[in-house]
């Protein structure tokens, strides 16, 4: 196990994290939990239990995680803007360029699935800060999450397992679910009326839960971040080759670097932070802080974002974690996953980014 999991194993004991697509909506991999200090039964959602529902739905594919399975690493860095200096102490805020290792990925344990138009698209980061200080951080490209909990996460992945003899989610069951569970028949009607973006490089991607941020001060404001790209935005058209998503982000970063503005919308004491299901107002004032720029493309191998964990709770100084229960869950099961991964052959994934030309 490497330095990145070691850290990310640091006092971590929840669960989860991904998202899983229905009907329209394909599954979005993040995920859930339990609590730091929750007592452990036999019938508890633990992170071990969590994981093994993805392999329970997906399959086992040595080697790869078992979310965002399918997924090519980059590099590259960022460029803060210093405005975000006014609600925060990090470093990452200050005025000033960090280098960044990412990953994009599509939801889903499948390594070597298809690519659709509709699957939900991750982006990974890791930002490298002055005196060894990390940021990291999972988004997708929709603009909620389709759960509020970390047990409810786990109740439809479950109920999204294809049936052998239909090869689709049996829709009894995923009905029983939503009966169940409101928030996320709300969610999905959101995600669904998202704009489509034809590409990772013009998707926008969000990071869904609520952090804290902490001003010179001691002034404490909550805090989503976006990021909106600066590609111009292609209609989404149906899926074309299996890897077109990944062949259009390799044609296109070789051409040159990829670039999206990062906001930080400032949430209202009535703005709920432990609800990952419910946009904000968009009314709510926000913080241009900076320019991510990825310039390179790696295929997934040693000393790529392959052995990094995008674990939400690893934050600088300045920024801490709001009360949603989906953090500790996402950090505990991203855990869970790693651990069994570094310890399995690695196979090769289905994206090659050899041939993509390095133009820095």
């Amino acid at each position: 196990m490497g330095d990145d999991a070691e850290r990310s194993a640091l006092g971590r004991r929840s669960v989860l994290i991904g998202l899983a697509a229905v009907g329209a909506i394909a599954a979005v991999d993040v995920a859930g939990f339990l609590g730091a200090g929750r007592a452990l039964t036999s019938d508890a959602l633990t992170p071990s239990r969590f994981t093994d529902g993805f392999e329970d739905v997906y399959g086992r594919h040595d080697g790869f995680r078992r979310n965002h399975a399918k997924g090519i690493a980059a590099t590259g860095y960022f460029t803060a803007t210093g405005a975000g200096s006014a609600i925060s102490t990090a470093s990452v805020f200050r005025p000033g360029r960090v280098p960044v290792t990412g990953r994009f990925s599509l939801s889903g344990g499948l390594p070597h699935c298809a690519d659709t138009s509709d699957t939900v698209r991750g982006l990974g980061l890791r930002f490298d800060l002055p005196k060894g200080e990390q940021w990291r951080t999972a988004m997708v490209d929709i603009p909620v999450f389709p759960d509020r909990t970390p047990d409810g996460f786990y109740e439809r992945l479950l109920a999204s397992k294809k049936d052998p003899a239909t090869g689709k989610p049996d829709p009894d069951k995923m009905s029983a679910f939503l009966a169940h569970h409101p928030e996320t028949a709300a969610a999905m009607d959101v995600i669904r009326r998202r704009p489509h973006a034809a590409g990772f490089e013009d998707s926008t991607f969000h990071g869904l839960n609520a952090f804290h941020c902490t001003d010179g001060t001691g002034a404490v404001v909550a805090v989503r971040w976006t990021l909106m790209p600066l590609q111009t935005i292609r209609r989404s058209e149906p899926a074309q080759a299996p890897n077109y998503l990944f062949d259009a982000l390799a044609d296109t970063i070789g051409s040159g670097p990829l670039h999206w503005r990062m906001l930080l919308t400032i949430g209202q004491p009535e703005d709920p932070t432990d609800d990952a299901t419910t946009p904000w107002p968009e009314s709510r004032d926000t913080l241009d802080v900076g320019t991510l720029t990825l310039d390179a493309l790696q295929t997934e191998g040693p000393r790529t974002a392959r052995d990094i964990t995008f674990d939400p709770l690893v934050l600088p100084e300045g920024i801490a974690p709001s009360d949603d229960p989906l953090l500790s869950a996402r950090s505990a099961v991203y855990t869970e996953s790693f651990t069994r991964r570094s310890g399995e052959a690695k196979q090769p994934g289905a994206i090659d980014a050899a041939e993509v030309p390095d133009e820095r």
